[in-house]
């Protein structure tokens, strides 16, 4: 069977691809695995590491041919907001709790789930039930492409984050509904003369 070994980035490459493979987001999230494309090639995704594929990459194959990703609509839910200052309170919320989140023009979009429509709502945000490919942001942390896709010749330089302790949980606030242990490693005492 061959295999498709690389990631083209998105929209940069020009040639024809021989097939499409509709995805949604967490089949985009894959290292090896036997895909058919929406014409029938069947090939077998083989690589290095796990990359998050997004709309638009194309996947290489051995013979230099190449496989077009497409985002497959899923169910998610818009979250639109008064104005800019609400749209980042309302984000923060959601990056608190490490939601996989997509930023829109007018509104960010994430995942069907109740818990969090509730919560959203409870901010005075409106919410939008809507079936739409989910492309979230990768995050600061995220390698993206890095490890098997081309380089995009306009990023800056980056460096591997997985060899470097950013200290991660010292960098965020947390609410009330916060989930998860804190150690910081340093103290919260204050001195009070």
């Amino acid at each position: 069977m061959i295999r498709a070994t690389r990631v083209q980035g998105q929209h940069h490459w020009k040639e024809a691809p021989a097939d499409t493979v509709v995805l949604d987001f967490d089949d985009r999230h894959r290292r090896r695995m036997v895909m058919t494309g929406t014409r029938g090639l069947e090939f077998l995704l083989d690589l290095e590491n796990a990359v998050a594929l997004r709309g638009g990459d194309a996947l290489v194959l051995e013979d230099g041919r190449l496989v077009e990703v497409v985002a497959a609509p899923e169910p998610l839910i818009e979250i639109r907001c008064n104005d800019p200052l609400h749209l980042v309170r309302v984000g923060w919320h959601l990056g608190n709790r490490h939601l996989p989140t997509q930023i829109m023009a007018k509104g960010l979009r994430i995942r069907r789930d109740h818990v969090i429509e509730a919560m959203v709502k409870g901010l005075g945000a409106r919410v939008i039930e809507i079936e739409a490919p989910f492309d979230p942001e990768g995050g600061a942390y995220a390698a993206g492409h890095a490890q098997a896709a081309e380089p995009d010749p306009h990023a800056h330089a980056a460096h591997d984050h997985a060899s470097h302790d950013h200290g991660h949980h010292g960098d965020h606030v947390h609410d009330e509904h916060c989930d998860h242990d804190h150690h910081h490693g340093h103290s919260h005492a204050h001195d009070h003369k």
